[in-house]
């Protein structure tokens, strides 16, 4: 084939489509903390039990983990933009459910139909950048916005949600998806032009869909029930066995059946098999961040949830610019590597500032310019994962690539809160009980002191975790930069499975 039959031409709306897709996935991302601000009015209001507001949580990611690799698959099967359509319309509709919501059951209802929706339009988004954005330029740019709103939403939806249930009420946190999702919804309709001859339309692999929804339930499970009931709790055990069980069945089965669900050419890719690992690390520490950011903010500083919000914007002007002026400048001129690893290591020196935390610690010459580095380092690095991540599969392939995107940041969620909360949980337990003589004369001084003990403790794991993840991405990864107009070969895979080269452009008929 010529050179130039390599290239398509490039989509004249594939902007306009963009402005769509990343508002869509601003309202994903955004919901995933939005309603951790709004839980505890929710819980008063309906009278949910404590034993029971977990599954506010527990129910969305369940049904969202569990379903991605589905949904990924669905998307090449019915088309992206519709799939990314009837997800934005049903999590819109699941939304209205949850802000309606009378009592306990409809809430959690509403919270796993969100899941479901987000499991169909997760994965459809990136998918659709993959198959619109080929020019490594221009591809460059738009993954640059992509990481950055993937990466810095989480902290939008901390101001959002404390405004809207400061000075509204807790139901507007769900009402508040239903003008994303309409508005993106008409503007994929009308703008994105799907590339033609990009979809998979193999018959479903069903013991596939199973397996791996059941797998990816039982983990995410296991790792959320751990965080409220212990690592030894005979259920705990059971779910991870049962994930092991069912995933390793998962990966025979792909392995052996024509259509599979997930093709294990997808994963087994170095650069991608190396995206996907170092990401789900680096998603661990991050989400410990904010977990124990937003405590120590609010409970031991005493902020707001509107000025706790705000106490994140330096992350997100970091990860902003580390997206757009760093990593997509700079994504055509050098190796994914050399921007992921020093990436994650620039995120560890800003996690490595917060060990230092003390109850009385400045924001100003502590907090700021640690989530300054952060951002930085988490939004140079985001940028050049998600595009290696969809780079060098196939077309038909390219909404299970973009599922395992989501995935590894789903699993790295659900894990990053059990563990890292555990270890925290524990390292408080330790140091009250060695300072238990303060306790007859402050204790409340003794348990803000505990806490943060705690809160140092598990994030110095996640200082260890991120360098981890940078040692992965410059070990596995392996690709070259790619051309300014075309995406060259790095890795020889060849095509006897099917695969092309690795940072070739796929041909896309029109």
């Amino acid at each position: 084939m010529s050179k130039t039959a390599d290239i398509r031409l490039p989509d004249p709306s594939r902007w306009r489509a963009l402005a769509f897709i990343a508002l869509a996935q601003l309202m994903v991302v955004l919901d995933a903390t939005i309603v951790n601000i709004a839980l505890p009015h929710a819980q008063t209001a309906l009278g949910i039990t404590d034993a029971n507001k977990q599954w506010v949580i527990t129910a969305y990611a369940l049904a969202f983990g569990g379903l991605l690799l589905f949904g990924g698959r669905i998307a090449d099967l019915w088309g992206r933009k519709r799939t990314f359509v009837v997800g934005l319309i049903g999590f819109a509709l699941a939304s209205a459910l949850g802000g309606a919501a009378q009592n306990q059951g409809m809430l959690f209802g509403s919270r796993a139909l969100q899941g479901v929706f987000g499991a169909l339009l997760a994965p459809a988004a990136l998918s659709l950048l993959a198959v619109m954005f080929t020019d490594a330029k221009e591809r460059a740019k738009a993954f640059g916005i992509y990481g950055a709103i993937a990466g810095g939403g989480g902290a939008v939806g901390l101001i959002l949600g404390g405004f809207l249930t400061q000075a509204l009420n807790w139901r507007w946190t769900f009402f508040v998806n239903i003008p994303f999702a309409v508005v993106a919804a008409a503007g994929a309709y009308f703008v994105i032009r799907e590339p033609s001859g990009s979809r998979n339309r193999s018959s479903l692999d069903v013991p596939g869909v199973v397996l791996s929804a059941l797998g990816l339930v039982s983990l995410v499970y296991g790792f959320t029930r751990a965080e409220s009931s212990g690592w030894s709790d005979p259920l705990t055990i059971g779910m991870f066995v049962a994930a092991g069980v069912l995933l390793l069945s998962f990966v025979l089965t792909e392995a052996r059946v024509k259509s599979p669900l997930l093709p294990l050419r997808v994963v087994m890719d170095r650069n991608r098999g190396g995206v996907y690992l170092s990401l789900g690390l680096a998603i661990i520490a991050m989400f410990g961040l904010f977990l124990f950011l937003t405590y120590y903010l609010q409970v031991v500083r005493g902020y707001s949830p509107i000025r706790t919000g705000f106490a994140f914007l330096p992350m997100i002007a970091g990860m902003i610019t580390g997206s757009t002026q760093i990593g997509a400048r700079l994504m055509t001129r050098v190796p994914a590597r050399k921007l992921m690893g020093p990436g994650f290591l620039t995120a560890a020196v800003g996690m490595l500032l917060l060990t230092q935390l003390e109850i009385g610690s400045s924001y100003p010459a502590l907090i700021l310019p640690a989530q300054l580095l952060l951002g930085l380092g988490m939004g140079t690095a985001f940028m050049p994962a998600m595009s290696l991540a969809t780079h060098g599969v196939e077309p038909r392939d390219s909404g299970v690539a973009s599922a395992m995107v989501n995935t590894s940041q789903q699993v790295g969620g659900a894990i990053g809160t059990a563990l890292l909360n555990t270890i925290a949980a524990s390292a408080a337990t330790a140091y009250a009980t060695s300072h238990a003589a303060l306790a007859a004369t402050d204790p409340e001084l003794l348990k803000l002191q505990s806490m943060v003990h705690g809160f140092t403790g598990a994030i110095w794991w996640a200082v260890g975790i991120l360098v981890v993840a940078a040692a992965i991405a410059v070990t596995f990864i392996n690709a070259g930069r790619p051309s300014a107009t075309e995406v060259k070969s790095g890795s020889g895979s060849g095509d006897a499975d099917g695969v092309e080269d690795e940072f070739k452009v796929p041909v896309v008929a029109h």
